[in-house]
């Protein structure tokens, strides 16, 4: 059985920031690409960044220069360092993991495998 598990969500002040960890089990994820998506209440969810198994990155224009994502193929683990975080962050943040390539154009369907979520909220 596949599992996401995502950690490090929680309540941060704006200009503050968090650490997300994502780790997957269940199978072999050799050459899939690993990444965050976001959704904020009453809005679609949408794309933050992804990184390739090679550690290839991709990131939304909103969070570039503020978000930096990472991976540790020995533990199957991605992480989202995100710093600067402003209240327009605030959002419900998923892991998700796909064969090759995660990008701005990946839509949920595409997507092999999600986490269940993790609250991320940032006051002003």
């Amino acid at each position: 059985q596949v599992q996401l598990v995502e950690s490090g969500g929680g309540l941060v002040q704006a200009g503050g920031s968090l650490r997300l960890s994502c780790a997957a089990s269940g199978r072999t994820f050799n050459n899939y690409a690993m990444g965050w998506f976001r959704q904020a209440p009453g809005k679609e969810r949408e794309f933050v960044a992804a990184i390739t198994w090679w550690s290839m990155t991709h990131s939304a224009d909103s969070v570039k220069g503020r978000f930096t994502i990472s991976r540790d193929n020995a533990k199957n683990t991605v992480y989202l360092q995100m710093n600067s975080l402003k209240p327009e962050d605030t959002a419900v943040y998923y892991c998700a993991t796909r064969p090759l390539i995660i990008s701005s154009r990946t839509t949920a369907a595409e997507v092999e495998y999600w986490g269940q979520g993790t609250q991320v909220t940032v006051s002003s």
